[in-house]
């Protein structure tokens, strides 16, 4: 029995290197006389493969963290959450601050220890945890937009120390969680992998990782209520990640199926699915805008290398089986994923020890390939079928998004003995009450004034109108009191005169004036604020030109095109009121002169209405009058009765005060859904009941009764004055009719003034109602998108005025080594590219600088170069960095010609570096040219003269 090397990604100690070789046994080929699986199927070769697994648990303990990625933390500022909250308190609600200063204290202790986690512990999961289970207790207390602060800096992308300020609870809870999953990953990642156990922790702290980014994105995410989300935690990322974390977990059930020495097809399958994840990662990181390109390339890479192990384990399964035929065709699609995998690696994007395995697989997997290929031509002779007819692997999932339950139910771990405490701010009124409160009053006021005022008065309105349409009172006034004024009369000018009618108008007028003018300068400032954006945009877009500023027009943005259509719908509001307040003003000087007849002396009043003679009237017509008089009275004394029960519905509507009421709601809420937090929507069925008890009687009135007893009593006066109309053309009305139009003109222009003040009264409202959606609705909102957008431009002007990255320098001249792969101080890693090769033309003049150095300076030792850095002293090798046990982090994104500059860009020429003549001596690709006897450095005396025995050098 013979023994292949097969690589396999199994991770064990955080400082040590990434796939491990492991040694698994192969049957040997036999001959055509002897069957070839005899010796497979042997107890003593599986006991030899697990006696040689054991012996190289070192190797194995080889993998490290450069194959699989961790999270970054995110950074946050210092604050007092407490003093923003504690002012909140007293300004929004009617309870003292002090009741709760112990909770104000926890407060800002929760959110130090929080943010302060930037280590790999597990005790900082409990910290995250807390400070995270408050957050969403406290965002059922308070509204969502506080007041506080909240400055955070970016994980992921290119504006990494570009910090995003929100005054936003539901963003904080998103940064802690966001950390919480980091510290997760770092967990998984700096758990020893040497043994199955081992990996079952690591795997399970990977799925718990993405467990809570999946809770980000599915529950939190869509209640952020942000425009602008942070780029490292838009959708597309979020799923990268949720993927990417699910692929590592993944990978670690695969490595334990290894190490377990299970049988190939099952390690198979496994592999099979984390190829599938890391090809699922990689696919939603190209969406992203803050994944770098070196995760991308590593997820790809990763994809392909087990699609390349899956198909290579599948192979040796089909030996297994004496399938030779289907062995090598899926030898073979292992060797093309291997291909492209190898493909992701150029450019220096990919960690060196991940394309070493890569290598170190293909190179087995080619050298099983040509033993089976020469095998089955000589011996098997079996047909080999093509990938298309290969049987699909089946997949064996062992990784599964996790939400930690502290994360998905917090309120279960708050209590005064449970793992996160008592519950904050648990005496303090709800938020959600609150909004609550003035959602049923605003619900209470509609329907009072709407349903159930509006329709008594509309109701009264056609009365009068009907009743004027019959000549009543005039026509009965003139014939009952034929000289002098009527009592009724007497009564509207008194009531005009001491209740300064024309004056009470006028004011109001002017009032409605100034509130229309407040509430349009308000408007004005925020379509203003608009305008100037759309304005600095346009200017901007011109500057900068359409294709490099890609920024959308405000109109075109979510939250601008919202606004703009907020703008067209106020200014409707704007021109129906001021119709409406043109009307009422027509309304009242068409009956202005008649009020000041009733506001003046009764000499007036008496001037205005003739006078008739007395005469006597039949006893028809008496019985008529009487009848009449007896109807209209009925009419009257409706009027009031409806009157009186205007004034109180209203006064019952001031007296309904819901706070005792809706707080015992709100507590026995919280008893019954202990888990839940308490939204306004949850006191819907609370606000029916109620006001279905108050109000529901009263609108059925209005519906059946007011309506049918206003016809009857319409309906008996119009009898009544027919009968009276009869008998007063019998007897003639000569004289009469002066006086009763006099009357009836009088009699209208009262009911009319009643009608403008109550127009002038809905006007008033209309316009406070108004100010607030203008205020706070409009133009504040426009303020913080517009600060917002003036944020985006400076940073987009500052990235448009950067200088082209191949004018920047990334090196100091002379220091020709490329950068390593990773630095204990950086985020990035990359695999160092070997040393080029020097030219002969490159070495011929090499030799005879060195030669002519020796002629003219063999006692004169060089100056070195001022600033010249020694790269031993800033440069870290992976083997440095494994043996100081450092964490790979994310690498920062890098423009790809910034990533040729830093591989290996002192040994090529651009057209962009121009020529530079200097001595020959030292190459650019050389690392020790610092050191030994000056190469890399030309004498002092030299230096800025070209010497021809030097000959060119292009760099």
């Amino acid at each position: 029995m013979t023994y292949d090397i097969v690589v396999s990604s199994s991770n064990a100690n955080s400082s040590q290197a990434s796939l491990a070789l492991l040694v698994v046994p192969t049957p040997r080929r036999v001959s055509r006389r002897r069957p070839r699986t005899c010796c497979v199927r042997v107890s003593p070769r599986r006991r030899r493969r697990r006696r040689i697994a054991c012996t190289l648990t070192a190797s194995i303990m080889s993998s490290t963290t450069g194959s699989i990625l961790s999270l970054p933390f995110r950074r946050s500022a210092q604050m007092s959450l407490a003093d923003t909250v504690r002012g909140y308190i007293n300004d929004k609600y009617d309870q003292h601050p002090d009741m709760f200063r112990a909770d104000l204290e926890t407060v800002d202790a929760l959110r130090r220890d929080a943010v302060n986690v930037r280590e790999a512990h597990p005790s900082g999961v409990r910290k995250l945890q807390a400070w995270a289970g408050q957050l969403a207790w406290m965002g059922g207390k308070f509204p969502i937009d506080i007041g506080a602060e909240f400055t955070w800096y970016p994980a992921l992308g290119y504006n990494t120390e570009r910090p995003m300020v929100r005054n936003n609870l539901k963003y904080e809870l998103i940064n802690i969680l966001y950390n919480l999953a980091a510290l997760y990953s770092q967990l998984a990642v700096n758990t020893p992998r040497s043994t199955p156990e081992n990996l079952k922790v690591a795997a399970h702290n990977f799925n718990l990782a993405a467990g809570v980014l999946s809770h980000i994105q599915k529950s939190i995410l869509p209640e952020l209520r942000m425009p602008d989300p942070p780029d490292d935690m838009d959708d597309s990322t979020l799923e990268a990640l949720v993927q990417l974390f699910l692929a590592q977990s993944q990978e670690c059930m695969w490595q334990s199926s290894v190490l377990r020495d299970l049988k190939d097809l099952s390690i198979a399958k496994l592999a099979a699915r984390v190829s599938d994840l890391y090809n699922s990662a990689a696919e939603a990181a190209m969406r992203s805008e803050a994944i770098s390109s070196a995760w991308i390339h590593h997820m790809t890479a990763k994809h392909h290398h087990f699609a390349a192990a899956a198909q290579y384990r599948a192979a040796r399964d089909c030996l297994e089986k004496r399938k030779y035929g289907e062995e090598v065709a899926r030898l073979q699609d292992s060797v093309a994923c291997l291909a492209e995998g190898l493909k992701e690696t150029r450019g220096g994007y990919i960690n060196k020890m991940i394309v070493d395995d890569l290598n170190a697989l293909k190179r087995k997997a080619e050298d099983d390939l040509k033993r089976a290929e020469k095998d089955n031509d000589m011996i098997f002779l079996n047909p080999v079928p093509p990938k298309s007819d290969l049987k699909i692997l089946d997949r064996f999932n062992m990784a599964e998004v996790k939400v930690p339950p502290q994360v998905a139910n917090p309120f279960d771990f708050l209590g005064e003995h449970a793992e996160f405490g008592p519950a904050l701010f648990s005496r303090l009124v709800p938020f959600s009450v609150h909004v609550a409160t003035s959602i049923y009053e605003e619900r209470r006021d509609r329907m009072v004034n709407q349903n159930i005022i509006q329709q008594l008065e509309s109701l009264t309105e056609k009365m009068h109108m009907t009743v004027s349409s019959f000549g009543l009172p005039g026509s009965l006034q003139a014939l009952e009191k034929p000289l002098g004024l009527p009592p009724s009369l007497v009564q509207h000018a008194e009531e005009l005169r001491q209740g300064d009618a024309i004056g009470r108008v006028h004011r109001s007028l002017a009032d409605i004036d100034k509130l229309r003018a407040a509430d349009l300068a308000i408007f004005e400032e925020g379509k203003s604020a608009l305008s100037t954006e759309q304005e600095e945009d346009e200017r901007l877009r011109r500057k900068y030109g359409t294709e490099r500023w890609t920024r959308p027009a405000g109109q075109n943005d979510p939250q601008g095109a919202k606004l703009w259509g907020h703008a067209n719908e106020i200014e409707g509001y704007f021109q129906s009121s001021l119709s409406s307040d043109g009307i009422v003003k027509e309304k009242f000087a068409s009956t202005e002169d008649l009020l000041r007849v009733l506001c003046g002396p009764d000499r007036g009043l008496m001037e205005f209405v003739p006078s008739s003679t007395q005469r006597e009237t039949s006893e028809e017509l008496k019985a008529s009058v009487n009848r009449l008089r007896s109807a209209y009275n009925d009419v009257q004394r409706l009027e009031s009765k409806r009157r009186r029960k205007v004034e109180s519905i209203r006064e019952s509507a001031r007296r309904d005060d819901i706070k005792p009421d809706i707080l015992k709601e709100a507590a026995r809420l919280e008893r019954t859904y202990p888990n839940t937090a308490i939204v306004p929507a949850h006191f819907e069925d609370f606000f029916e009941k109620r006001l279905d008890r108050l109000y529901e009687a009263e609108l059925e009135a209005v519906d059946t009764e007011a309506a049918q007893e206003q016809d009857k009593l319409l309906a008996a006066v119009e009898r009544a004055n027919r009968e009276f109309e009869a008998q007063r053309r019998k007897v003639g009305d000569r004289g009469l009719r002066e006086r009763e139009q006099a009357l009836q003109k009088l009699d209208s222009a009262y009911f009319k003034y009643k009608e403008v003040v109550s127009n002038l009264e809905v006007g008033r409202k209309f316009y406070n109602d108004l100010n607030r959606i203008v205020g706070a609705g409009f133009r504040d909102v426009v303020k913080g998108w517009v600060a917002q957008r003036r944020m985006e431009a400076r940073a987009l002007e500052e990235e448009l005025s950067m200088p082209p990255l191949s004018n920047l320098n990334l090196s100091p001249e002379g220091t020709g080594t490329p950068p390593a792969a990773y630095g204990a101080n950086t985020h990035s890693y990359f695999q160092p590219e070997p040393v080029a090769a020097q030219s002969p033309f490159q070495r011929q003049a090499q030799a005879q600088q060195q030669q002519h150095n020796h002629h003219h300076h063999q006692h004169q030792q060089p100056t070195p170069l001022a600033g010249a850095v020694n790269p031993a002293a800033s440069i870290q090798s992976w083997a440095a960095a494994a043996g100081a046990g450092d964490t790979v982090q994310q690498p920062q994104p890098m423009n790809p010609a910034v990533v040729g500059a830093a591989t290996g860009g002192g040994t090529v020429w651009s057209p962009a570096m121009g020529i530079r003549f200097g001595s020959g001596g030292g190459s650019g690709g050389d690392g020790h040219g610092q050191t030994q006897h000056g190469r890399g450095q030309p004498p002092t005396r030299g230096q800025g003269t070209w010497n021809p025995n030097g000959g060119i050098k292009f760099g």
